[in-house]
């Protein structure tokens, strides 16, 4: 298996964590953004979207968007249960770190690290959404280990990505 990403992403991070805790053997491609390497036509040839993170998989079909590529590689192992309710609470998290975290979180951080901006010139509201996704993901940890359901899941790699770097 081939992923193509930006290291600087936790989208991207989540793939290879995912891929690392399932010791699933691949080949990583940093594909700088910034520097347009994902809008070469090779590139989107891969992905037409021309995002990261992507996977190509031995026979050459590929995925793309963290949470899909993250759910398929944990299906069938711990990372992922078995049961429809607790796969559907693992859903619940990925759709609402899509909505509710990465929007604010990560563009803050983007803003901020990539593209040099000051704290000062971050969107008050992105902030603000950012902070309530953080501390209503510590509320929910103060009552239990994990996001989703009783084990570690995809839930759990897919939030810790952008928030260990949310200090950023």
């Amino acid at each position: 298996m081939h992923i193509f990403g930006d290291s600087i992403s936790g989208n991207c991070l989540k793939v290879k964590y995912t891929a690392d805790i399932l010791g699933l053997p691949y080949q990583w491609h940093e594909t700088n953004i910034l520097e347009g390497e994902s809008r070469t036509d090779d590139f989107l040839a891969l992905n037409p979207q021309g995002q990261v993170p992507v996977i190509q998989l031995d026979e050459g079909s590929t995925l793309a968007q963290s949470n899909a590529i993250i759910r398929y590689l944990a299906a069938g192992s711990v990372l992922l249960p078995d049961d429809p309710w607790q796969q559907a609470k693992v859903d619940e998290w990925l759709f609402w770190e899509q909505y509710s975290h990465e929007p604010y979180v990560a563009v803050c951080r983007f803003h901020m690290r990539y593209l040099n901006r000051s704290a000062q010139e971050r969107d008050a509201w992105r902030v603000e959404r950012g902070e309530a996704a953080l501390d209503y993901m510590e509320q929910v940890l103060t009552q239990q280990l994990w996001l989703a359901n009783e084990q570690f899941s995809i839930a759990d790699i897919a939030l810790y990505a952008y928030t260990s770097m949310a200090e950023e």
